[in-house]
C-alpha cells in the first residue's frame, strides 16, 4: 500500500515548541532557528507551507521556486517582509497572527513612555559610571499630559486604556475608526493629523508599513509638534523619517524619542543611535515569553486550517469581513465551495459568466467571501494553476469570466439560500444550496428542477424525458456496472416533459458507464460530480 501523503511545513525561524508539536501531529515538519537565504531558496520547492518571523524575506525569487506552496504564516503582526501581491497572484495564502503580541507591544510602548518621561536609561548609565546627579535627570509626570495615538487598532486601543489609567488625556487619529467607537473607548478622535501633533505631549504610532504610512512623520510633521514633545514608535520601521527625527531633536524642535523599530534592521548606520535624547531597543515589542508562546500556537492553528481545507481567519491578502460577519458566514463556506464544484461539473464547458445570488438573512451582511469561495470551487476543476479564495477572482478575470453578485432579503422556501448560475452562449446551468436544521447541507433546485439532495462524495444528475421506465433504466445500467444508489430524488416541471434525477452513490461511475447512459434513448444529459 502506498504511503499516505503528509503535507510538509518549513519553519524558517524559531517558534514556540508547543506550536511545532501541534504541526507535527498532522504534517511533516522541518524546523530551524534561523534558515539562511541560500537554504530557503534551495528547500522551498519541496514544502506546502512556510512559517517565518520578521527576519526572513519571502520575495518574488522565493515564491517562484515555491511550486507546492499553499500558505505562508508570519508568526507576528507585520507582513512587510513578504511579497503579498505576488503571493496573491500565485494563490498562496498569507496569514499572520496580529493578536498574539498585542499586549506585549502595548506594554512595551508604556515602558518606553515611562522611560522617556523619567530619563531612566540615562540615569541608570550615569549611576553605573559612578555619578550621582539627581537634578540632571528630573522627569515629568504622565498625569494630566496629552497622549496622541496614531492608529487606534488593537495595540493602539490597549495603549489608550493603559494611558488613561495614568490619568492622561488620550486623543487619536485613525480614519477607519468611528466617532461612536472613540466615545466607547473614552478617546477623542482627531480627523486632522496636524491637530493631533500640535496638541500632544507624547505621540505614539501604531500603524502598518504601507505606501500611505511610509515616512508619514517627517520634517513637516516635526515642525508642527510642541518643543517638549516626545515621540514613540513600536509599530513598523519606516513610518518615521529617521533623518528628520534626528535633526528635530538636535535643534531642539522636539524633546526626544523612543524607537523600537527601524527602517533598516539592525540599524548599524542609523544616526539615532548616537543621540542621547533617543532611547533605542532592538525590536522588542513582541519579545515576551507570553507573546512568543501565543504566536507559535496561533500560527500553527492557521497553518493547520490552511492545509486541511478549513477556514483560515488570519488571511491578509484578501479583504476579510468583520469577525462577527465571518462567524455568521463560516457555516456556509464548505457548502458554497461544493456548490461551485457542482456548477463546474454540471456545465462541462467553457463559461462566460458566473452569477451568485444570496437570499435571506445572510444577505444583510458582506457576502463577498461567499463569492470568493464559490469561485474557488468552480475554478479548481479547470485551472492549471493553484486556486484559493485569495486569487479566485483574479483567475476568473484573466479567463474572461464575468462575476455578478446579487442579494435580496426576501425569503423563498428557506431561511437562507445561495443560488449559483453558470452561463455561456449555449447553456445556462444553475443550482442552489442551503443549510437546514443543525447545519445539514442541502443542494436544492439543481438544474432548475425541484431536486433537494444532501451533498455526498459521489453524485449523479440525469436529465431525461419524463416517461415510464426511465428511472428504472438508469438504475439498471448503474447496477450492471456495480454502482449502488444510496438515495435518489426526482423533479419535473410538467408531466411528460423533461425531468431530472439527483443520485447519491456509494462509488464512482467509470467513463464507459457515462457514455452508455448518454447513448440511451430518452436521456438528454448526465453528470457525475465527485467531491
Amino acid at each position: 500500500m502506498a504511503e499516505e501523503f503528509r503535507p510538509r511545513v518549513l519553519v524558517a525561524e524559531k517558534i514556540a515548541p508547543e506550536g511545532l508539536e501541534m504541526l507535527s501531529r498532522q504534517f511533516e515538519v522541518e524546523a530551524h532557528d534561523k534558515l539562511s537565504r541560500e537554504e530557503l531558496l534551495e528547500k522551498i520547492g519541496d514544502f506546502d507551507a512556510l512559517i517565518v518571523r520578521s527576519g526572513t524575506r519571502v520575495d518574488r525569487e522565493v515564491l517562484e521556486k515555491a511550486n507546492r506552496l499553499k500558505i505562508i504564516g508570519r508568526a507576528g503582526i507585520g507582513v512587510d517582509n513578504i511579497d503579498v501581491e505576488f503571493a496573491t497572484k500565485r494563490g498562496v495564502l498569507v496569514v499572520n497572527v496580529p493578536e498574539s503580541n498585542t499586549i506585549s507591544a502595548a506594554e512595551h510602548t508604556m515602558a518606553l513612555l515611562l522611560a522617556c518621561a523619567r530619563n531612566i536609561p540615562a540615569a541608570c548609565a550615569s549611576l553605573e559610571s559612578g555619578e550621582w546627579k539627581r537634578s540632571a535627570y528630573q522627569g515629568i509626570e504622565l498625569y494630566g499630559k496629552t497622549l496622541g495615538i496614531i492608529g487606534l487598532g488593537r495595540i493602539g486601543a490597549l495603549v489608550a486604556e493603559r494611558a488613561k489609567a495614568f490619568g492622561m488625556k488620550v486623543i487619536a487619529h485613525d480614519p477607519f475608526v468611528s466617532e461612536q467607537r472613540g466615545k466607547q473607548m473614552g478617546v477623542e478622535l482627531i480627523r486632522d493629523l496636524d491637530e493631533l501633533l500640535k496638541r500632544s505631549d507624547f505621540i505614539t504610532l501604531h500603524v502598518p508599513h504601507t505606501q500611505d504610512t511610509y515616512h508619514m512623520i517627517g520634517e513637516k510633521q516635526f515642525e508642527v509638534m510642541k518643543d517638549n514633545a516626545i515621540i514613540i514608535n513600536v509599530s513598523r520601521g519606516g513610518v518615521i523619517e529617521e533623518g528628520a527625527l534626528a535633526d528635530a531633536i538636535k535643534r531642539g524642535k522636539i524633546k526626544g524619542a523612543a524607537i523600537d523599530v527601524f527602517e533598516s534592521e539592525p540599524p548599524s548606520k542609523s544616526e539615532l543611535l548616537s543621540i542621547p535624547e533617543v532611547i533605542e531597543t532592538p525590536h522588542l515589542g513582541a519579545s515576551t515569553a507570553e507573546a512568543q508562546y501565543k504566536a507559535g500556537i496561533a500560527i500553527a492553528e492557521q497553518i493547520i486550517a490552511g492545509l486541511t481545507g478549513d477556514f483560515v481567519s488570519g488571511v491578509v491578502n484578501v479583504t476579510m469581513p468583520q469577525r462577527e460577519v465571518v462567524e455568521v458566514l463560516k457555516p456556509f463556506l464548505p457548502l458554497v465551495e461544493k456548490l461551485g464544484r457542482l456548477l463546474n461539473q454540471l456545465i462541462q464547458s467553457t463559461v462566460s459568466e458566473v452569477q451568485i445570488e444570496v437570499v435571506g438573512e445572510i444577505s444583510e451582511y458582506d457576502t463577498s467571501l461567499l463569492t470568493a469561495v464559490l469561485l474557488k470551487g468552480f475554478l479548481e476543476g479547470i485551472s492549471t494553476e493553484p486556486v484559493s479564495y485569495i486569487n479566485a477572482r483574479i483567475i476568473a478575470t484573466e479567463r474572461g469570466i464575468k462575476v455578478k453578485e446579487t442579494k435580496t432579503s426576501q425569503s423563498r422556501d428557506y431561511l437562507n439560500l445561495i443560488v449559483a448560475t453558470a452561463l455561456n452562449r449555449e447553456k445556462r446551468i444553475s443550482a442552489g444550496a442551503t443549510l437546514v436544521e443543525r447545519n445539514q447541507e442541502l443542494f436544492v433546485d439543481v438544474l432548475d428542477f425541484q431536486i433537494t439532495i444532501p451533498p455526498s462524495k459521489y453524485m449523479g444528475f440525469v436529465t431525461y424525458e419524463d416517461k415510464p421506465g426511465m428511472i428504472g433504466r438508469v438504475g439498471t445500467i448503474l447496477g450492471e456496472h456495480g454502482v449502488n444508489i444510496a438515495s435518489l430524488e426526482v423533479g419535473r416541471k410538467r408531466m411528460r416533459g423533461l425531468a431530472a434525477m439527483g443520485l447519491s452513490l456509494d462509488n464512482p461511475v467509470e467513463p464507459e458507464v457515462v457514455e452508455r447512459l448518454k447513448s440511451e434513448k430518452g436521456i438528454k444529459e448526465v453528470a457525475f460530480p465527485v467531491f
